[in-house]
C-alpha cells in the first residue's frame, strides 16, 4: 500500500510515477476524504475532552446540592455528536481504505514507463543450442522417455494438470534436491508453510482484492468462516511470516526459501504453442524470499537475480535476465528482474524466475517494521521475493536443450546424483 501522507503532500508527482504503469488515477476524491476524517477526528477528539472535562465537574456540583439538569443533557448531546462522527468516521475511512487498497506500487526510479514491449534484456548466458537433426519438441520428449502422462493427468484433475512419472518425477524431484541444497549452503532458512491461506494473507502481499478472484478459493460449508485459498506462491505465505511484527535491525536481513506447489487459475485463453507443462494450473516451485533495512534492499534484490542465475547456470541452460518495463511489474512490486530460459521449439524465451523489490509495500499492508539500534522509533521494513526456482517449464528446457539425435535426452550433471543415471532413453 502507499503512503496516504505522500499522496497528500505530493499528489501530482504519486499520479506522474504510476503513469509509468500506463494507470491512470484521480486523486481529487480521495484528498477531500483524508481531509474529512482529519477535520472529524479533530471534531471528536475535542467534544470528548469537553464531554471528560464537565464530567469531572458534575459530580462536584452534586456534592454542593446545585442543578446539574443541563449539563446532563448537554453532555447526552455531546455523546450524540460524537457517535454520529464516529459512524460518520467510519464511513470516510472504509472509502479511503478501499481506494488505497487498489493502488498498485510506484515504480523504482530506474523502471522505464510503459509495457512488456519496453522490456529490457540485461545480460545472456551460454548459447542457443544448435542440432544437426530435427529436433522434437518437449510434449513429445517427454512422453516418448515416459517422463510425463498428460492424458491420466487431464483424466485425474482436469485441463491443466499432468503426472510425472518414473524418471520424470525422479528428475522434477531432482531438480527441487538441487534448488533447496543450495539455498542452505548460502544461509537461508528453510521453511515449509500451510497451502491453505487466509484473506489477509492476499491483501498483505497485494494479491487482494484486484485479483482475488484469480485464486482457488476453499469452499468450508460455514458462513461465518472468512474466505481461504489454496496459495499461488509461497511468496503470500512468507510475506505473512512476520505480519504485525517489530523486528530488531541486528536481526536483519532475514533470509527464507519454501518449497510448495503453487496452484494457479490462469485466467484466460491457453496460447497454442503454451502445451505441455508451459502453462499449468499447479507447479513445484523453491521461492526466495528476504526481509531488510530500506537502504540494504537494492544489494538484496541483486543477491536473488544472481542466486537464480546460478541455478540455471548449474543446470547448463541457455537463458536471459530481463528487467520488466513498469506496467509489465505485478501490482505489489516496485522493480523486477526476470530470468527466462529458451525453449527450441517455441523459439522463445520462458520466464521461469522472477526477482522483486516491494520496498514498503506489503510491509505497510501488513504492519511490518523493525526498530534501529538505540532507537524507540519503529520505520516499515523492505520485504523482496524470488522464485528459485520454477520447475515447470525448467523440464521442458532441459529435454529439448540436452535432446540427442537418438531420441535421448543428457541429464544435467548437478542432478545426477538424484535421478540416478545420466541421460535418458526412449521407452520401448
Amino acid at each position: 500500500m502507499l503512503d496516504i501522507q505522500r499522496i497528500r503532500n505530493n499528489p501530482e508527482e504519486v499520479k506522474a510515477a504510476l503513469k509509468k504503469r500506463l494507470y491512470d488515477v484521480d486523486f481529487t476524491e480521495l484528498l477531500e476524504w483524508d481531509k474529512k476524517r482529519r477535520n472529524l477526528i479533530a471534531e471528536s477528539e475535542e467534544l470528548k475532552s469537553r464531554k471528560n472535562k464537565v464530567s469531572g465537574q458534575i459530580p462536584i456540583l452534586k456534592k454542593e446540592g446545585k442543578d446539574v439538569s443541563e449539563l446532563l443533557a448537554d453532555m447526552k448531546n455531546i455523546s450524540d455528536q460524537v457517535k454520529r462522527m464516529e459512524d460518520e468516521l467510519k464511513e470516510v475511512e472504509d472509502k479511503i481504505q478501499d481506494f488505497m487498497a487498489a493502488l498498485p506500487n510506484i515504480p523504482a526510479e530506474d523502471v522505464v514507463p510503459g509495457g512488456k514491449e519496453n522490456n529490457q534484456v540485461i545480460r545472456s548466458f551460454g548459447e542457443k543450442p544448435t542440432f544437426s537433426f530435427e529436433p522434437k519438441n518437449h510434449v513429445d520428449l517427454v512422453t516418448s522417455l515416459g517422463l510425463v502422462d498428460y492424458e491420466r493427468g487431464v483424466k485425474i484433475g482436469g485441463n491443466g494438470f499432468w503426472v510425472y512419472t518414473g524418471d520424470g518425477a525422479l528428475l522434477e524431484w531432482a531438480l527441487l534436491n538441487y534448488f533447496i541444497e543450495e539455498h542452505i549452503k548460502d544461509g537461508y532458512e528453510f521453511l515449509l508453510p500451510p497451502h491453505i491461506l487466509t484473506y489477509q494473507d492476499g491483501y498483505t502481499a497485494g494479491q487482494f482484492p484486484k485479483f482475488a478472484g484469480d485464486v482457488f478459493k476453499v469452499e468450508t460449508g460455514e458462513e461465518s468462516t472468512k474466505m481461504q485459498f489454496i496459495l499461488p506462491t509461497a511468496e503470500t505465505a512468507i510475506v505473512n511470516y512476520h505480519r504485525d511484527e517489530i523486528l530488531n535491525e541486528e536481526d536483519l536481513p532475514k533470509k527464507y526459501f519454501a518449497y510448495t506447489p503453487c496452484y494457479r487459475k490462469e485466467a484466460g485463453s491457453y496460447r497454442a504453442d503454451e502445451r505441455g507443462m508451459i502453462r499449468g494450473h499447479q507447479f513445484n516451485k523453491v521461492e526466495m524470499f528476504q526481509y531488510t533495512i530500506p537502504e540494504e534492499s537494492e544489494a538484496a534484490l541483486d543477491e536473488l537475480v544472481i542466486k537464480a542465475e546460478r541455478l540455471i547456470q548449474g543446470l547448463g541452460l541457455h537463458y536471459r535476465v530481463t528487467k520488466l518495463a513498469a506496467q509489465d511489474c505485478s501490482a505489489s512490486m516496485g522493480k523486477t528482474f526476470d530470468i527466462e530460459v529458451w525453449i527450441p521449439s517455441m523459439n522463445d524465451y520462458k520466464e521461469v524466475s522472477s526477482c522483486s523489490n516491494a520496498y514498503d509495500y506489503q510491509a505497510r499492508r501488513g504492519n511490518i517494521r523493525f526498530r534501529r539500534k538505540n532507537s524507540k522509533k519503529t520505520e516499515l521494513i523492505h520485504t523482496l521475493n524470488g522464485s528459485g526456482l520454477a520447475t515447470s517449464r525448467l523440464l521442458p528446457a532441459i529435454v529439448e536443450q540436452f535432446q540427442q539425435e537418438d531420441g535421448s535426452v543428457i541429464v544435467p550433471e548437478v542432478l545426477r546424483k538424484w535421478v540416478g543415471k545420466d541421460r535418458l532413453f526412449p521407452k520401448k
